[in-house]
């Protein structure tokens, strides 16, 4: 069974503004795919005709910025999501004395943690799915702010948790899914994980998220359309089916629209996987690299070679502690010595 290995040369505060900015950056560079994923998923007429087809449809109704329609919210959402989960001890709570944790415990307690994070950041996703859904150039939402007092005063506050079982729900074949790759990882390189290069883990993460993702992504298509759809604007928000409740929208996407309904956007999402894991996963290795040179760890912030005679098993504050003490050891020999020369 594979195992997962903390790097505690980086401290807390450091792992979160690695895990923000690569997911900032990475979600900027890929927001058309997800708008495109989203109308998609809520059914408006962008998407009747296809991946290729929503790109010239959109830019014709909405022009260039209908592509990063919600990406500042989604920017927004991730930094308290991240600190939440990476704030949620269920993860330390089951590691060994080493640090380590079985892959499959990683992907049980990191659900959990996320199940956490997502139900205080629940409501931002909201408003993301209500900015994209709406037409840019004819907007009834104007900000966050804006879409979240609106939506509370004319839908009540538990319009903002609109089809948030689903997300746990979801969260079971999800974790399944990533459970299924990674126990089959050794088999598929034919070799022992701890031999891994980037490149592997790399293709290990987009293999997991691809089943993951497809796997789930029935819970995820129910969810928008239950978070875009609200009496009070055009089109019942551009959701191409009507119902009353989560069962009832399942029923009524497979009756009206087929089985396979239940996966439209999964095209835009599985081309979306390679260049957004891609960008997070170099973007968080670059911003890693500037911390451990920061930390003392390496030579170059541009590269991982070691810096000589560091102990790696060291924390960040022992290592600073460590360095302290050797520089006041060398500043007091000095000392001695210049004592020593006067006595003389």
């Amino acid at each position: 069974m594979a195992t997962v290995k903390r790097d505690n040369r980086l401290t807390s505060s450091q792992s979160f503004l690695c895990v923000g900015f690569a997911g900032i950056f990475s979600k900027t560079v890929t927001s058309p795919l997800e708008v495109v994923k989203i109308l998609s998923q809520v059914g408006t007429f962008h998407c009747k005709r296809g991946l290729m087809r929503s790109f010239p449809l959109i830019y014709q109704h909405e022009g260039l910025r209908g592509f990063w329609k919600g990406n500042s919210v989604s920017c927004l959402r991730l930094f308290p999501y991240s600190a939440i989960h990476l704030g949620t001890y269920i993860i330390h709570l089951n590691m060994d004395e080493l640090g380590r944790i079985s892959q499959w415990k990683a992907i049980v307690t990191g659900g959990l943690a996320g199940i956490a994070a997502a139900l205080l950041t629940y409501p931002l996703e909201v408003v993301e799915t209500r900015l994209i859904a709406q037409n840019c150039r004819e907007s009834l939402y104007q900000g966050v702010l804006h879409t979240l007092s609106s939506i509370n005063r004319q839908e009540g506050f538990l319009a903002l948790y609109r089809g948030f079982s689903l997300t746990v729900l979801g969260a079971i074949p999800f974790s399944i899914g990533c459970y299924v790759v990674f126990i089959n990882l050794d088999k598929l390189w034919q070799e022992n994980h701890f031999h891994f290069t980037s490149l592997q883990n790399f293709i290990n993460g987009c293999l997991a998220a691809g089943v993951a993702q497809t796997l789930s992504f029935p819970f995820e298509t129910i969810k928008r359309k239950m978070q875009a759809q609200s009496p009070r604007l055009p089109h019942c928000g551009g959701v191409d089916v009507h119902f009353t409740g989560t069962v009832d929208c399942f029923r009524q996407v497979i009756k009206t629209k087929g089985v396979l309904s239940l996966w439209s956007g999964i095209a835009a999402n599985t081309v979306k996987i390679i260049p957004y894991y891609g960008l997070l996963f170099s973007c968080f290795e670059m911003c890693k690299q500037f911390f451990l040179y920061q930390n003392g760890y390496t030579v170059s912030p541009l590269s991982y070679k070691l810096k000589p005679g560091v102990d790696q098993s060291l924390g960040p504050q022992e290592l600073q502690e460590v360095k302290r003490y050797l520089r006041n050891r060398k500043i007091q020999a000095q000392n001695s010595s210049m004592g020593n020369r006067w006595q003389t």
